[in-house]
Order: C-alpha cells, then structure tokens, then sequence
C-alpha cells in the first residue's frame, strides 16, 4: 500500500514540475530566435524553449501542449524543428517547443 501511494506521490510531484517548467519556458521565451532554421521562420507557429527534467520525455512535454492537436504530430514537430535523430532526449536538453 505504502509502495503505491509513494509512486502516485512521485507521479503527482513529477506532473507539477513539468508545469511548473513548462509554464516558465512560455512566460520567458515567446519565440524562437534562430531565423536561419526554415521550419521555424517560415511557420506561423510559435515556438518556446523549455529544458528536459529528469523522467520527462518528448511524448510527455507534446502531452502538455498539444491542445487539440495529435500528441504525435507535435512529437514529430519537436524533432524536426530541434533536428533530434530519434525522441530520446537526456536531462538538460534544451527543446523547442510549438506553442498553440
């Protein structure tokens, strides 16, 4: 018993820290500045940059901002704008994100 309410205590602190993180990387950056990128200056999207936390995955970050779009879309979004080779992404790496 003990064991379950310590993953969901876990869980829940993990599911605030990504808002928490998420919410900052919105209110500091509004877009991205690399003009050079052509996925980014020929949107209309913006994008902010956020930095992976430790459990958090692309899958997770595209969950929170997804809005009405298809979580998977905006997966594969994230790993063209940020040219990823796959969508495992490390602690500390720094991601743009589409905002919607």
């Amino acid at each position: 018993m003990k064991a379950r309410q310590a993953k969901r205590l876990a869980r829940t602190g993990l599911s605030i820290s990504l808002l928490v993180l998420i919410g900052a990387g919105f209110s500091t950056i509004s877009s991205a500045s690399d003009k050079s990128n052509s996925a980014i200056s020929n949107s209309e999207s913006k994008y902010v940059q956020v930095v992976v936390t430790p459990g958090e995955s692309l899958w997770s970050i595209a969950a929170m901002v997804a809005g009405n779009s298809q979580i998977q879309s905006v997966v594969a979004d994230i790993v063209e704008v940020n040219k990823l080779k796959s969508a495992d992404v490390p602690a500390g790496t720094r991601l743009l994100v589409p905002t919607f």
